[in-house]
């Protein structure tokens, strides 16, 4: 048995010349039941979202618990401080008044949805990823200036390196190239 066909296929990469070829292509790929590929253009294509059917994204929702987070815990924070634990009156204003609150619920409001947008972004792209297998593709260097791909994963449910290969030329791929794992 040779190297090369101990290795395994991980990627397999569809190349393509126009927008809205590969809008067609990720259109055909949703369609077959795919839930582990994706789109690498040259620039945003307005549709491409939905022609892979992709849901809107969670990351607002982890904001609003971020923000929420941090109005609550300023307000507990600020309620616990100058109107329980140590309460000082000072001019003869009342301990716990929510006017001098305002600053600060709005600034740990601030900090903490900020924090909750960086780190869920991170989480929700799987990143930080350092290697990716296209990018052992002398073709994807292309994806950044004028060609347009999709690529689909070997750990998807439905690939079979054949059939998927087959749905691709199927979709007017300009060419496929199957990436192997390890390759360098």
């Amino acid at each position: 048995m040779s190297a090369s066909t101990s290795k395994r296929v991980s990627v397999v990469l569809a190349e393509f010349n126009t927008a809205a070829e590969v809008m067609h292509a990720a259109e055909k790929v949703r369609d077959a039941g795919y839930t582990h590929w994706d789109t690498h253009t040259p620039f945003p294509i307005h549709g491409m979202d939905r022609a892979m059917g992709l849901a809107d994204s969670r990351l607002g929702w982890i904001v609003l618990g971020g923000a929420l987070t941090g109005l609550s815990g300023a307000f507990t924070m600020m309620w616990w401080m100058n109107g329980v634990d140590y309460p000082t009156v000072v001019g003869g204003k009342p301990p716990f008044t929510t006017p001098s609150m305002v600053p600060i619920l709005f600034e740990l409001t601030v900090l903490l949805s900020s924090f909750a947008a960086v780190f869920g972004m991170l989480h929700l792209n799987r990143l930080p990823r350092h290697h990716h297998p296209v990018f052992e593709s002398d073709r994807f260097r292309a994806a950044t200036d004028d060609k347009f791909f999709i690529s689909i994963e070997a750990d998807d449910p439905k690939f079979h390196v054949e059939r998927t290969s087959s749905l691709l030329q199927g979709a007017h791929a300009a060419a496929i190239e199957l990436i192997e794992e390890g390759a360098s």
